[in-house]
């Protein structure tokens, strides 16, 4: 998996709360008439954004300066700006940050300034405004204030190699239903071969990433990170320990997956990209890429661990607006503009980087006719019912959940036993998860 365009924030809501608080009450640099707007991305984000804030240059008068970084270097360098009093008019946030920038008095209540502009909220994906939403104590929530708009969503579907199937004479899958566990894995260990007969395995079913993928398994079997209201860590349940088991198991027991010899030699995602594996993950943000592979590809449920639903993550990216800005109301009209304008929208979806934020663009969107993926529906699907934020996405910071992957090697090599490893990490993400909430609280009464 390309890490770059899945990071999730790695500083915790209290380091960044840390880092902030010498912010409050700066103003931001900027002229009534120019804008700044901090991003990150490649060059076909850049390009695209760039079309469409020049077309909002063209319609209101106001410049925007743009600042572009790549993934892997946004959080430090926004929290670079925002320590020097040089916060950006308008800029990404990312959905575990949230609570931290609004403790800090960084990010605007934007939901008048939104409202007054006449934003049709019912008609962006549910999941995208509520990830921005803040009530003071629980972020998600449809009643919560306001902070940011999505930038995008990003349902995170399953793919297969659709010309590997066929010529190995296999049934496609149906793309309304998901398989079975044992039907994913029976054709995945089908679909393990040696293909030229010199007597090493160079085709495989699969080759999923436990960071990434687990959450489907996990969710499909009935587990979960944590309580509904993320105050216990549930890392321990047997549904929870099932599933890791049986992404292990992929390995272990199946022997479908690449080892960590091969692995080592060329990782799962370029022999995807090789057309040596036979199911891998597919965000939106990968189909410009996978468009232009030497094989057919198309879009499936996840298989279904523990019964006969899918489950799946939705990532998010927002853009918010500094609560010291010279130029509140450009600031929202920008905000608003990249996030719910059809054209700007078009230009970011032609890029093929994202799906569209309007939903009725979306639905016309999937029904093109000659479209790549075929089956485009799958990500609304994902959207509409059944994707679920990841388990960091809405508490104060991520250490807690980044402690599940730190020593989880063992157990992904069969070396370790899921019930152990989890039994011996919870108490340490609990201990985490508890400290997270007490930084909220402090964050709060500082704020």
């Amino acid at each position: 998996m390309r890490k770059s365009r899945l990071t999730i924030a790695a500083v915790s809501g209290a380091a960044v709360s840390a880092l902030l608080l010498s912010a409050c009450g700066q103003s931001a640099a900027g002229s009534s008439d120019e804008l700044t707007f901090m991003f990150r991305g490649g060059a076909d984000e850049k390009a695209a954004y760039q079309a469409a804030i020049d077309r909002f240059t063209e319609e209101t008068g106001v410049t925007v300066k743009m600042t572009v970084t790549d993934a892997d270097q946004y959080a430090t360098k926004l929290q670079a700006a925002v320590a020097g009093n040089k916060v950006p008019d308008v800029f990404y946030i990312e959905q575990a940050n949230l609570q931290s920038y609004v403790a800090s008095g960084v990010l605007m209540d934007i939901t008048d300034a939104v409202a007054e502009q006449g934003v049709d909220l019912d008609n962006i994906w549910e999941y995208g405004v509520n990830s921005y939403r803040f009530d003071g104590e629980l972020q998600g929530t449809p009643d919560g204030a306001l902070y940011g708009l999505p930038k995008d969503i990003g349902p995170f579907s399953f793919g297969y190699n659709k010309t590997m199937l066929e010529e190995a004479g296999i049934d496609l899958p149906d793309p309304d239903v998901p398989l079975t566990w044992d039907e994913f894995v029976d054709i995945s260990s089908e679909l393990t071969t040696d293909t030229d007969g010199d007597g090493t395995v160079d085709q495989w079913g699969t080759g999923l990433n436990v960071q990434w993928n687990l959450q489907s398994m996990v969710w499909s079997n009935g587990g979960d990170w944590t309580n509904e209201d993320r105050t216990q860590v549930t890392v321990d349940t047997p549904e929870f320990t099932e599933a890791l088991q049986a992404f292990a198991d992929l390995t272990n027991v199946h022997d479908v997956t690449p080892s960590a010899s091969d692995a080592a030699t060329l990782d799962t995602y370029q022999r995807w990209m090789a057309g040596e594996i036979g199911f891998f993950p597919v965000g939106p943000w990968d189909v410009s890429t996978y468009n232009e592979l030497d094989f057919d590809y198309d879009l499936i449920p996840w298989p279904s661990l523990g019964g006969d639903e899918s489950a799946t993550w939705i990532g998010s990216l927002g853009i918010g607006v500094s609560a010291t800005t010279n130029n509140p109301d450009a600031a929202v009209e920008l905000a608003t503009y990249l996030s719910t304008d059809p054209e700007a929208q078009q230009t970011l979806v032609d890029a093929n980087i994202q799906i569209p934020n309007l939903v009725d663009v979306a639905e016309e969107w999937a029904s093109e006719e000659g479209a790549q993926p075929a089956n485009r529906r799958e990500f609304l699907d994902i959207a509409q019912d059944y994707g679920r934020a990841m388990p960091a996405a809405f508490t104060y910071g991520a250490e807690w959940y980044d402690e599940l992957w730190i020593n989880i090697q063992p157990v992904i090599d069969g070396k370790q036993t899921a019930a152990d490893y989890l039994a011996e990490v919870q108490p340490k993400m609990q201990a985490l998860l508890d400290k997270s909430h007490q930084d909220a609280e402090q964050a709060r009464a500082g704020s």
